[in-house]
């Protein structure tokens, strides 16, 4: 048993939501969003539908920005003072710079106390995963080096997907051309995001459907689930931005019930960070492998 007391932190794009932050006692530090050249704190003073409405009603695109070393100096100093080993869940490296800069911030603090800082290889909840791995380890009482190294271990085996409804957030961000915009538009196409663990969370286009939202997403999560043997069954979440639909939500949890009997069907709504590159009517499924 670990004796000594561990802060289990991460990055706000972990999009675990309330329940399961209050879990695991879970310290979240919020990412950076500006907007028409105001700064907001993410999940605090900002919402995906208000981002939405800018770009819709005003075509203002939101930027986001990690943060510095030295925020994370300040976030995670009184914590080492107060005798805590830290246990830091960063969005994944390929990304962002969140990673580079907590690890800065670790460097800095070394002769104080000890924080870990885990690139978690993914974004939303495809590392929210490791943020509940590493959240039971230490309900366990399992020592905070231990800890670290087996969550880290699992990181490769993250399943993290959307499907999205329109491209019109990715193209102003400079993620896709107009003309693939405006071919899928025509085509009426829902394309498949796949996140790259293997690439530390770069993202690349996967499988592309055809035809309406909720068709393509039962179609999605079938593909993304059926017949799989693979599977980790502990928890799968269903994490979404601004959906037009609520109703989606209970759709697509029957159908994963179906498919796999997980546990725990967790649903959560995308940060800020993650909706202002998707737009609205996201939604994926993401879950563990088997090592």
């Amino acid at each position: 048993m670990s004796e000594r007391k561990i802060l289990l932190s991460a990055d706000t794009p972990c999009d675990i939501g309330n329940e399961l932050k209050e879990r695991y006692r879970v310290s979240l530090f919020p990412l950076h969003i500006i907007l028409d050249g105001k700064q907001y704190t993410d999940g605090v003073d900002i919402t995906s539908a208000e981002l939405n409405k800018a770009w819709w009603e005003h075509k203002l695109l939101p930027r986001t920005a990690a943060i510095n070393p030295e925020e994370y100096v300040s976030y995670f100093l009184p914590y080492v003072e107060d005798g805590y080993d830290i246990i830091h869940v960063s969005l994944g490296s390929g990304l962002s710079c969140c990673f580079q800069n907590a690890q800065i911030a670790s460097d800095t603090l070394k002769d104080k106390g000890t924080i870990y800082v885990i690139d978690s290889c993914s974004l939303s909840t495809g590392f929210g995963l490791l943020v509940c791995e590493a959240g039971e380890r230490i309900q366990r009482g399992l020592p905070a080096e231990q800890i670290v190294l087996e969550v880290t271990a699992l990181a490769p085996y993250t399943r993290a997907s959307f499907i999205l409804d329109t491209l019109e957030f990715m193209r102003a961000g400079g993620r896709c051309s107009s003309i693939a915009q405006i071919g899928a538009a025509l085509m009426n196409l829902k394309p498949t995001i796949l996140v790259r663990n293997d690439l530390q969370g770069s993202m690349v286009v996967g499988k592309k459907y055809m035809g309406k939202l909720i068709p393509s997403l039962m179609k999605y999560v079938d593909d993304q689930l059926k017949d799989r043997t693979d599977l980790v069954l502990d928890r799968i979440f269903i994490t979404h931005s601004d959906l037009d639909d609520p109703s989606i939500i209970d759709q697509i949890t029957k159908r994963i019930r179906e498919l796999q009997p997980f546990r725990e069907i967790v649903e959560t709504s995308a940060s800020c960070t993650i909706s202002s590159h998707c737009g609205p009517n996201t939604l994926g499924v993401l879950f563990l492998t088997k090592p």
